[in-house]
């Protein structure tokens, strides 16, 4: 039988790391192509341990339906921290507990935006974003990265050539795929713009608290007095991204009409994962946590930083990013990408993400993404020589 999609879903493809993923999940594949946190970075003796506590306090409350705006004292005790910590959130403001940071850019699409509509992105940006964003009908248009973030110039042609724009996207910290941090200014004049020509703006923040050396600039909902901004947090990279517990910020009337989208989409997000996450930053010293964290990644990162400049560079060029997951790697322009990232992965059993999978349209793009989170230090090593003898192979 022929099948009828919407024009929507007919034009959404499956995510391209997800499909190098089912190349790399062999126990042999180096998997430079994940974005998962390192299985060191588990605290699982402790979500064990709470898990068993809930279940023998609380069992019904961990297991009955729940309210969708989610777990009260999780929910109350986010408001306060994100107000102390970060600024972030006013008592103009409510919070939502959501599937993943992720449901809070399908929600703010599907409320705000649809087919004759335009929302902006950073270009390159997170495909898992973008997917969700596209499913609205809405018209994606990239704005070029430079390295402390949005290409202003860029941005403000975009405004004037551009219809009915209703949001701009934007992950401000160690961005997911180039790990570039936007800068302080460049924050507030993209805050300004917004505020200027009447759009909102959806900042997604899974990885600032994995910063190597100094805290990333204020978040942009930290100067937020006109209720244009929807903030996405995440315990993915700083927990468990299994739990897929995030949470929006934003205006009390957005908040409300997002609660009514997710209860059409899931009811409520998972109540036993909710309480496993407020027990773990109420109960234990989350604040540590996250430190081990940081020198965790600080570690990682540097290896395979160093070992990318013994075997990589010059010939391909790389950014050090000052947090986060990702390094951004470039190509010479006489080598083909797609062909380089699937050798990589077939011949040399090391698997990286092309970079044409975070495109916002097909466009020529040089480049490739590594993460350095997931892999092993042994992994990160032997990987690294992989990749210096197909990049001898290609340049011969």
């Amino acid at each position: 039988m022929d099948y009828y999609f919407t024009p929507q879903a007919d034009k959404l493809k499956p995510s391209a790391i997800r499909e190098i993923l089912k190349l790399s999940s062999a126990p042999d594949i180096i998997p430079f192509s994940a974005g998962n946190p390192s299985p060191e970075a588990f605290p699982t003796e402790i979500v064990e341990k709470i898990t068993t506590d809930i279940l023998k306090e609380n069992p019904i409350g961990a297991l009955q339906y729940s309210v969708t705006e989610g777990y009260m004292p999780l929910r109350d005790y986010l408001k306060k921290y994100m107000q102390e910590k970060y600024q972030t959130g006013t008592n103009d403001d409510d919070i939502l507990i959501t599937c993943g940071a992720q449901q809070v850019m399908s929600l703010s699409a599907n409320a705000l935006a649809g087919v004759g509509d335009t929302i902006l992105c950073e270009s390159p940006s997170f495909v898992g974003s973008l997917n969700a964003l596209k499913l609205s009908g809405a018209n994606l248009v990239g704005i070029p990265m430079e390295e402390d973030g949005m290409d202003i110039s860029a941005l403000e042609k975009a405004i004037k050539e551009n219809k009915n724009i209703r949001l701009l996207y934007i992950i401000p910290n160690f961005q997911n795929p180039t790990g570039i941090t936007t800068s302080l200014e460049k924050r507030q004049k993209i805050y300004d713009l917004a505020k200027k020509h009447g759009f909102l703006i959806v900042e997604d923040n899974p990885y600032g608290d994995l910063y190597f050396d100094e805290a990333p600039p204020a978040t942009i909902k930290s100067m937020d007095k006109d209720g244009i901004v929807i903030y996405a947090g995440s315990f993915s990279k700083v927990l468990a991204p299994g739990l897929r517990v995030g949470w929006c910020i934003a205006p009390k009337n957005l908040i409300a009409k997002f609660t009514a989208i997710k209860q059409t989409q899931d009811v409520h997000s998972n109540i036993l994962a909710q309480m496993i996450a407020y027990k773990f930053i109420t109960e234990y010293d989350f604040e540590s946590h996250l430190e081990k964290l940081r020198a965790l990644y600080v570690k990682k990162a540097k290896l395979c930083f160093d070992l990318m400049d013994k075997h990589l560079a010059p010939e391909i060029e790389f950014q050090k990013a000052k947090g986060g997951l990702f390094a951004w790697c470039k190509l010479p322009e006489n080598v083909d990408m797609p062909e380089f990232c699937t050798t990589a992965v077939k011949e040399y059993k090391t698997a990286i993400v092309p970079g044409s999978a975070f495109d916002i349209a097909p466009c020529k793009n040089q480049y490739f993404r590594i993460n350095y989170s997931t892999p092993t230090d042994e992994q990160i090593i032997k990987g690294m020589a992989n990749l210096e003898q197909l990049k001898l192979q290609i340049l011969k």
